[in-house]
């Protein structure tokens, strides 16, 4: 038997699409004990039967309101413990951004906070997108506090650092690596919450999403904006953390964190 269990992250720029493209075939691959997507773009009625019920896989899907927009998923081996799909807040619960599933002591949440850039790429959406955020962070306190073990993974929409994004100084006025937006990520690990990846690699030039014009992702012109977030009672447990960015079909890879077994107990 396995002595870790691997989880993926991975915003697939909607799932339909994505399929298309190969999902199916990579999750059967994946050997994953769960998936959490973020960027669904689909209502389950929508979906497939091998997506909507893939093989072995449980899934549950947490939908926007409006079609073709947002939402977030888990497939899983095993059936949740315990599953929500909401924050308590109508105006963002309607966006269908979050989905928390319990397996054993094993907390998981995909999340997928929202863009700053309004319709008119204005940053109108960026005091949105800090309450939804905030709201987050709440909504988690308590579970981090209490030593359970959690892990927040999904698209952040946000570089944290420099050395998160190809070109930083090009993108000082841009919704992702605004001060405010950086700031909101330093809060969440000031306060105890641990960026996976960075805790196993302190080097640049890794990148989780890429603009689709030509040619960019083949000269690795991307942004770190794709997360795990540890809490301090799943660390001693977490053995690597991956960013997957040779995985194609989506303007996203997949990112994964390998765990110790024993966090399920």
């Amino acid at each position: 038997m396995r002595d870790t269990i691997r989880i993926y992250s991975w915003n697939v720029n909607g799932l339909r699409a994505c399929a298309q493209k190969g999902f199916v075939d990579w999750l059967k691959k994946s050997r994953a004990f769960a998936v959490g997507l973020q960027e669904t773009r689909a209502k389950v009625e929508q979906l497939t039967p091998e997506l909507h019920k893939p093989g072995r896989w449980n899934a549950n899907f947490s939908s926007a309101e409006r079609l073709g927009y947002s939402g977030v998923a888990f497939y899983s081996r095993q059936k949740p413990d315990e599953l929500r799909t909401d924050l308590g807040h109508k105006a963002i619960d309607a966006e269908g951004r979050f989905v928390l599933a319990r397996f054993g002591r094993l907390w998981l949440i995909s999340t997928y906070v929202p863009n700053g850039s309004g319709k008119h790429r204005d940053n109108s959406r960026v005091p949105f997108k800090l309450k939804f955020s905030r709201r987050l962070f709440r909504h988690l306190e308590d579970l981090k506090q209490a030593g359970e073990r959690v892990l927040v993974m999904g698209d952040f929409n946000t570089a944290h650092q420099e050395i998160d994004l190809a070109r930083p100084k090009q993108n000082a006025d841009t919704s992702g690596f605004l001060p405010e937006e950086r700031a909101e990520m330093s809060r969440w690990l000031k306060k105890g919450w641990v960026d996976t990846f960075r805790h196993f690699e302190p080097s640049g030039g890794h990148y989780t999403w890429w603009s689709q014009r030509f040619g960019v992702r083949a000269k690795n012109i991307g942004w770190r904006i794709d997360y795990v977030l540890a809490s301090p009672g799943i660390m001693p447990f977490v053995r690597a953390a991956r960013i997957h960015s040779k995985v194609q079909g989506s303007d996203h890879c997949p990112i994964s964190v390998d765990l110790d077994r024993g966090v399920l107990i």
